[in-house]
């Protein structure tokens, strides 16, 4: 005889001597569902990533972290004919950078991530024009910067949820 485990993947709680177990999730539950808790958790992960990355690479600019510089980077926007190439690599870096900080913060985040939007859309327009879509093509495309792009759509649309300074300063009480 086959016992009766309908009980153990039940929505609701099991009424047998063991009511006070919690309920075993089901597999729908499993994939379907979440907590307020976990999306505040995850939209902290996803910043924090996010904004380390960008800080990385402003730090890149700055010849501080990997082969790159600035004049490095001036010199590459020239060549692909940006005006004023030294000034733009310099708004790209000081994006990167404070943007990366704010968003790693939680500090002005859906700022920060429309400035870092509008810096992955022109890499991914002009910094990477001609390369295609995969970032392992040569040229390098547009896959990364798009992708950051799309991250940071996210983050202007969803905010940047409880574990933030945003929260902590301009959550109404």
């Amino acid at each position: 005889m086959i016992p009766d485990v309908s009980a153990l993947t039940s929505t609701s709680t099991c009424t047998t001597d063991f009511s006070t177990i919690p309920r075993i999730m089901n597999f729908a539950d499993l994939l379907t569902s979440t907590t307020p808790f976990l999306i505040d958790v995850g939209l902290l992960i996803v910043r924090l990533a996010l904004g380390i990355c960008f800080i990385i690479h402003g730090l890149g600019k700055l010849g501080i972290v990997g082969p790159g510089n600035m004049a490095g980077f001036t010199g590459w926007l020239g060549s692909l004919g940006v005006p004023f190439p030294a000034m733009q690599a310099r708004i790209a870096m000081m994006t990167e950078l404070l943007g990366g900080t704010l968003l790693a913060l939680g500090l002005g985040t859906r700022v920060a991530a429309f400035f870092c939007l509008i810096t992955m859309i022109v890499a991914a327009t002009l910094g990477h024009k001609g390369g295609g879509y995969l970032i392992t093509n040569n040229p390098p495309g547009n896959e990364y910067a798009l992708n950051l792009a799309v991250m940071m759509i996210f983050l202007i649309l969803i905010g940047p949820g409880h574990y933030s300074l945003d929260h902590l300063l301009f959550a109404a009480r």
